[in-house]
Parts: C-alpha cells; sequence; structure tokens
C-alpha cells in the first residue's frame, strides 16, 4: 500500500458536524475500526455515532480524518476549548464528553505515522484550529503514543507530556479462579464468600448476562432505574436525568448488540436488579462503562459481587484478551480485585502554520510550558 496520504485531501481541516452524514461514512468509521492499532470503543462507531447525535449539545464537534487514496488511516473527533487547565489559553482537543474514558484516535495498523502527520497537517492548515493540540486520555505505552512521538521527533515538531496516572487493567492469561486467588488477598476473599452466603439467605440471588436482543430495552430500563436510586441521582448525574443521556445510552447499547459488542451483567435478589454492570467489547479488548448498584444493600458489597461475575465471564472468553476498567486512579474497589495496570497519559502538541499564526501558536506552547515550570517551581519551593 502507498502509505503517502492522497494530497487532494490534505486540507480537508477537519469537517463540522451538523447532520447525520449516513451509512456510508459509518461503513467507513467501522472498517477502520476492524483494523485499528490500538483499540477505542468510544471512537468507533458503536459509540461514536450516538455521541455525535445526543451528546454534543451547542458545541461544535469536528471529524478529522485522514485517507490514504480512497482507505480511511486515521479519525478523531476534535473540538475547541476555551482553557488550558488554569490557563486562559483555547486549544484544539480530542472530544470527550462525559461519558468517554479513552481519547486515543482510530489509526490503521501499519499506517500509524502517516496517519498522525495527516491529522496534525489538516490541524496546521485549519484557521479555526487556536494555538496547540491538547491529547486527553491517550495510553502512555500505546500504538498512538509510540506514533505520535516518532512523528513530532522527525517533524522537530515540540511536543510534551503533561502527566500521567495508572487505573486498573484485567489483563492475565489465568483463569478466574486462579486469577482471584493470585490477586485478592485471603482476607478479603473470607469476607465475600461471608457476605454471598449472607445475601443468599435474604432471597434468591441470580447472575445473568444479557442474550436475546428483545430484552435490552427492558435492561436498559432497569439499570437507568438502578443508578438513579443511588447517589448519582441525587447528585444529577446519572444517565436518566438527562433525556440526552439517556438517549446516548439506549442507542450505544442497541448498536453494540446488534454487532455482538455489548457486555450486559446483572446480579438479581428475587427477581430484581441489586448491581448491574455494562461494557463495550473493540477487537480482543474491552471497556467497562458503567456499574450501578442497590445503595440500601451495600453491606453485601453487591459491586464487588457482580465484578466476580464480570472476571468468570472475561477470564471464559477467548475472544477477550483484556479490560479496560475506564476507572478512576486509586479506585479503592477495581484496585483490589484487578492487578494490572494501564498508564493514561495527556499531551500538549504544537501546531504549525504560516505568518502570524505560525508566530501565535508558537508562543501559546511556550507560554503554556513556562506558567506550568513556574508553577511546578513555586510548589515545589
Amino acid at each position: 500500500m502507498d502509505m503517502a496520504p492522497d494530497p487532494a485531501l490534505k486540507p480537508g481541516l477537519g469537517l463540522p458536524v451538523h447532520t447525520r452524514p449516513g451509512e456510508a461514512q459509518d461503513a467507513r468509521w467501522a472498517a477502520l475500526a476492524e483494523d485499528a492499532a490500538e483499540a477505542n470503543v468510544f471512537y468507533a462507531p458503536d459509540m461514536l455515532r450516538p455521541a455525535l447525535d445526543h451528546l454534543r449539545g451547542e458545541r461544535n464537534v469536528r471529524l478529522i480524518e485522514v485517507f490514504d487514496g480512497p482507505l480511511l488511516i486515521g479519525l478523531m473527533p476534535v473540538t475547541v476549548e476555551p482553557r488550558h487547565g488554569r490557563l486562559p489559553v483555547s486549544n484544539v482537543a480530542n472530544w470527550m464528553h462525559d461519558h468517554c474514558f479513552y481519547g486515543a484516535p482510530l489509526i490503521r495498523q501499519g499506517a500509524e505515522e502517516v496517519a498522525w502527520a495527516g491529522i496534525l497537517a489538516q490541524l496546521d492548515a485549519a484557521d479555526w484550529a487556536p494555538n496547540f493540540l491538547h491529547l486527553r486520555s491517550i495510553d502512555a505505552a500505546g500504538a498512538n503514543a509510540a506514533a505520535l512521538e516518532a512523528v513530532c521527533t522527525a517533524q522537530a515538531r515540540p511536543f510534551s507530556e503533561l502527566g500521567r496516572h495508572d487505573r486498573a487493567l484485567l489483563r492475565s492469561h489465568l483463569s478466574a479462579e486462579e486469577y482471584w486467588d493470585a490477586n485478592v488477598r485471603p482476607k478479603k476473599r473470607k469476607e465475600i464468600r461471608r457476605l454471598q452466603k449472607r445475601l443468599g439467605e435474604v432471597g434468591t440471588v441470580e447472575s445473568r448476562s444479557l442474550g436475546d436482543d428483545a430484552d435490552l430495552p427492558r435492561w436498559c430500563s432497569d439499570f437507568l432505574a438502578l443508578e438513579a436510586s443511588g447517589w448519582k441521582g441525587d447528585q444529577g448525574t446519572a444517565l436518566s436525568c438527562s433525556p440526552q443521556d439517556s438517549a446516548f445510552f439506549r442507542a450505544a447499547t442497541a448498536a453494540a448488540q446488534a454487532r455482538g459488542h455489548l457486555s450486559f451483567l446483572r446480579l438479581d435478589l428475587d427477581g430484581r436488579p441489586i448491581a448491574m454492570l455494562v461494557g463495550f467489547r473493540h477487537g480482543r479488548g474491552a471497556f467497562s462503562f458503567k456499574i450501578a448498584i442497590d445503595e440500601t444493600l451495600g453491606r453485601f458489597s453487591p459491586g464487588v459481587l457482580i465484578e466476580i461475575d464480570n472476571l468468570h465471564a472475561v477470564q471464559g472468553d477467548a475472544a477477550v484478551d483484556w479490560v479496560d476498567s475506564c476507572a478512576a486512579a486509586d479506585h479503592p474497589m477495581i484496585d483490589s480485585l484487578w492487578g494490572e495496570r494501564r498508564s493514561i497519559a495527556q499531551y500538549r502538541v504544537a501546531l504549525r502554520g504560516h505568518g502570524a499564526t505560525r508566530v501565535r501558536r508558537a508562543c501559546a506552547y511556550a507560554l503554556a510550558g513556562g506558567a506550568e515550570r513556574a508553577a511546578a517551581f513555586l510548589k515545589g519551593r
């Protein structure tokens, strides 16, 4: 394959999303997702299309697409952010809505550096792209980070890592039982067995995985109600608190179920859900998305109990090699169950251009770096 990007497509500059483009674009995205160097279900069509349909709000989201001839080799949704951390400096960033927990662009395997060169070239030429590129939630050890560094080094383009944190990852060839024994402390395993026994004394406990497509709407309703019954409902952050969030959830789960990419588990007590867990698969990997529990039964740790069911489901599935928890750093529950970690980083990448635009962007990049160094110096003192 000729790896040089099609010159005619270089000045695409990221198309703003106004209307649903249709099946041709979705098919193009799906083909790219199937051959992506790095899995990211949040930018695969199962989740990206529902997000664009329901979660953009008033935000102007643009799609950066890079082609090698007719073949799509790179895709990244971006938006303009008015601030960069504490600095009132606008920047272009990979688009991450409230329910997006990973930000690596989709890049075709074998074309990583060409795709990144194309992404940066489009942003360099875009008059709407201010100052610099801010990349959030990228695997520091992944194919995207390595290719980005290689391209920036080859182009003498300034870039910097702004920070990183570790989050729980499940990746092991052990069976579920072996993994549980190897990674969970004996005292905790004993306590979980006691809780399972006590819960069984309260009523009939049943673990289930979604099978029939016809059950999906009811399971979604059960999840939305269960999540809203707890602290997220009290704080107004549950999916059901927003019609747009609810519509996104139903559309994304339906699209993933149709492709065989949905993982939906529930733990019932006397026929009613006390814990539910939703995840999405991409390639050989999977991403935990949302968990909901009956907080009135918190003494039985229903969240831990359904994670045990999830462990058996994942370790018993030969098609899944790893699961990203998508959890916050130092999460007390999942960190105590999963032994592996994924380093999640963010980067700032300089943008170029011509004339005054190039000077302005260079000054903004230098200003951001200088402000961070000064803040670090003062903190150290």
